[in-house]
């Protein structure tokens, strides 16, 4: 085992006393704090956890007929790290959270600076309207409302819910969080106005064809409804092909068809196949993950932490902590991560060697 670079030098009482001074003045002593501010490996202060569905949807529909999704904004139970206390955060970075629309009920048009995105866990019916076009929204749908579009969403018949992942962690930290609801309409809502057919983004963006004057109003993809039915196509096509990644199974990662990047400029996020019996080698990255099992059930092992998961439970797993995933039935794993803004920062590292 390596020692580490930095070690804190020893406090005599005269070192003391020189610090007490420094602090007065607003300074701090860099090499007292040197181990703290750059560790020989990184030290997450994330603890891995799991929420469970079956726990969680009683308490969500509870909320229904607590807070109304009007005065509420938006219906949703934060997900909080253990290890992080009072931040709303699942991760450093990242948020997560699960939403609930009630039949007929409309969530207002706002937008705001942070990236989201939505993975539906349950419900049809329901729609989520960006920048003026509305897309329905099924189970195991990967949505997106990319940074500062209006958005929007609505349910028809029965109650629908989703998981939320927002870069809050990470557009918090730079101090450049904004947000500002739709302005009223003339019938007294806040509810942007369809301006485009529904399924027009996939039709121009979403079939290895772009138009010859595309020019991206964001950085983010232009497709925002990735249908949960041609990942899984896709992955049980990939399956039957062979071969299994001994740490992934078969795992697919989402892109921006503009750009073959990720979707949005801070998240990235993944699909994946378990197959029945599948053992995985461990693997640990520096991208603090966030997952949510569609189908299935098995176990991941975390660190020293056993995670068992079945149906629609979310969980996740801290920066650089060894992480193996055991599948008792076929199970797919939708999964999400600020890869994306660590690659562009040159900071993510992945080791496949432990």
């Amino acid at each position: 085992m390596e020692s580490a670079l930095f070690t804190k030098p020893e406090v005599s009482a005269k070192r003391e006393e020189y610090y007490q001074r420094l602090h007065s003045k607003g300074a701090v002593p860099l090499w007292d704090v040197l181990a703290d501010l750059i560790p020989h490996t990184p030290r997450p202060s994330a603890v891995p956890a799991l929420w469970r569905y079956d726990e969680m949807r009683p308490l969500l529909l509870e909320a229904g007929g607590v807070i109304t999704a009007d005065e509420a904004e938006r219906r949703v139970l934060a997900l909080e790290n253990p290890g992080l206390p009072g931040s709303c955060l699942i991760t450093r970075s990242l948020y997560a959270g699960l939403q609930l629309i009630m039949p007929h009920e409309i969530a207002p048009t706002h937008r705001h600076t942070m990236s989201a995105l939505r993975f539906v866990l349950e419900g049809t019916g329901a729609y989520t309207a960006v920048d003026g076009e509305r897309t329905i929204m099924h189970p195991g749908d990967f949505i997106l409302t990319p940074s500062w579009t209006y958005h929007d969403h609505g349910a028809m018949d029965e109650p629908v819910v989703w998981l939320d992942g927002l870069d809050i962690g990470l557009v918090n930290l730079f101090d450049s969080s904004f947000a500002e609801p739709y302005p009223a309409t003339s019938d007294g809502t806040r509810l942007q106005p369809v301006s485009r057919p529904a399924g027009d983004a996939p039709v121009r963006y979403g079939h290895n064809l772009m138009p010859v004057d595309y020019t991206p109003r964001h950085p983010a993809s232009p497709v925002f409804n990735y249908p949960y039915s041609r990942g899984r196509e896709v992955l049980e096509q990939l399956y039957r092909n062979g071969p299994l990644d001994p740490k992934h199974g078969i795992k697919m990662q989402y892109v921006n068809p503009a750009t073959g990047g990720y979707p949005m400029p801070t998240i990235a996020a993944f699909l994946q196949l378990l197959p029945a019996g599948f053992d995985g080698a461990p693997y640990r990255a520096t991208d603090a993950t966030v997952f949510c099992a569609m189908e299935g059930h098995g176990t991941t092992l975390a660190g020293t932490e056993t995670l068992t998961w079945g149906p629609r439970d979310v969980f996740t797993v801290p920066s650089w902590v060894p992480v193996s995933h055991r599948a008792s039935s076929e199970a797919v794993l939708f999964s999400y991560s600020d890869r994306a803004a660590q690659k562009a920062l040159g900071v993510w590292r992945e080791d496949s060697a432990l």
